[in-house]
């Protein structure tokens, strides 16, 4: 048994043994922000970003960082898994985007605030949050029978982040435009090219919108598209 004298020199020893640990991994902690953030890439535009998430109260719906409400998407990965042009597409106009659908308030942001929110998010994607959240799966993770993951996964980025969100194909995707399988026996790739550069002046009147794609992209998903011939069992 220690004595007076002993018990209080263990406590007090152990106390500073403890006191110094816990600065050093202090110190150690703050050492690595730099790095996990790569605050050398916060740019002004990060920075008007940020500006605009606050002022606009967007963590009233959305969860960052996992902190925020719930009642929309969380956006810590958004760019990974949506990509900018979807991002772009429902900043500027939400409804367009799922007609009927979406809840989104229009905050008629101009074209130059887009692109800060933008890059304000891409920026939230990169920083290490040691392994939070996970790394977004773009592929299918429930396959029809029969259907191999090599085969599913066969598909252009862009198709994953961008079309499933409205439509389906080989069952996965959204119930708000038509389902995509065996479009390629309904479409030439011509007429697939000339549907996604503006669905509008093929269609008047369809809920479909003008995405911003470039021609490589229109030529990449006209293609992929226009092998899908049949339906799906």
């Amino acid at each position: 048994m220690l004595s007076k004298s002993q018990a209080r020199a263990f406590f007090l020893s152990g106390t500073g043994v403890c006191g110094l640990a816990f600065i050093g991994l202090t110190v150690d902690t703050f050492s690595r922000i730099p790095a996990q953030t790569h605050s050398d890439q916060i740019t002004p535009e990060v920075i008007r970003g940020k500006d605009l998430w606050d002022g606009n109260n967007c963590m009233g719906c959305h969860t960052l960082f996992g902190e925020g409400a719930y009642y929309a998407p969380e956006l810590t990965k958004v760019m990974d898994r949506r990509g900018p042009i979807f991002v772009r597409a429902i900043l500027k106009d939400p409804q367009a985007m799922y007609p009927n659908e979406r809840k989104m308030k229009n905050y008629h942001f101009r074209d130059e605030e887009i692109s800060d929110l933008i890059a304000f998010l891409s920026w939230c994607g990169k920083v290490d949050l040691n392994g939070f959240p996970p790394q977004p799966v773009l592929m299918p993770v429930a396959l029809p029978p029969g259907q191999s993951a090599v085969a599913s996964q066969n598909r252009p980025q862009i198709f994953n982040q961008l079309c499933v969100a409205c439509h389906t194909l080989e069952g996965q995707g959204g119930q708000v435009g038509p389902n995509l399988d065996g479009v390629g026996s309904r479409k030439t790739s011509e007429e697939i090219r000339r549907w996604l550069r503006d669905p509008a002046a093929v269609k008047p009147g369809t809920a479909m919108p003008k995405l911003p794609l470039s021609e490589e992209q229109i030529g990449e998903l006209a293609a992929f598209l226009s092998q899908k011939k049949g339906a799906t069992p």
